[in-house]
């Protein structure tokens, strides 16, 4: 299983970024895609997660209305549409996947735990 993550760079406050994470040698159809992300100095934190089960999409509410998470079946990707961004979004973000359902996870303290497979991560620096 692979997870990339593409999409990150430098913006403005109040730009928007699309990141992109591409998932492949992955044939389960019931999975969880999470987004997280890591500031500097910082304990890594949950932003979105999304089951294929229930196609439900939960965002964290430091980024709720600003950031939306969606899937494309055909091309094995996830997408994090971020808009407004604010300096504190800057982070590196991570795609996950996990065998686990959404709604009972999602702000869990063992949510990124449950990720099994993790992408590399790309940076987000957003400047004020």
């Amino acid at each position: 299983v692979q997870l990339v993550e593409s999409g990150g760079g430098l913006v403005q406050a109040g730009g928007s970024l699309r990141l992109s994470c591409v998932i492949s040698e992955f044939t389960f159809a019931d999975y969880a895609v999470s987004w997280f992300r890591q500031a500097p100095g910082k304990e890594r934190e949950g932003v979105s997660c999304s089951s294929t089960g229930d196609r439900e999409t939960y965002v964290v509410d430091a980024v709720k209305g600003r950031f939306t998470s969606s899937t494309d079946d055909a091309k094995n990707t996830v997408y994090l549409q971020m808009n407004d961004l604010k300096p504190e979004d800057t982070a590196t973000y991570y795609c996950a996947v996990g065998f686990y359902d959404c709604m009972g996870s999602f702000m869990s303290s063992s949510w990124a735990a449950k990720s099994t497979y993790w992408g590399k991560g790309t940076q987000v620096t957003v400047s004020s």
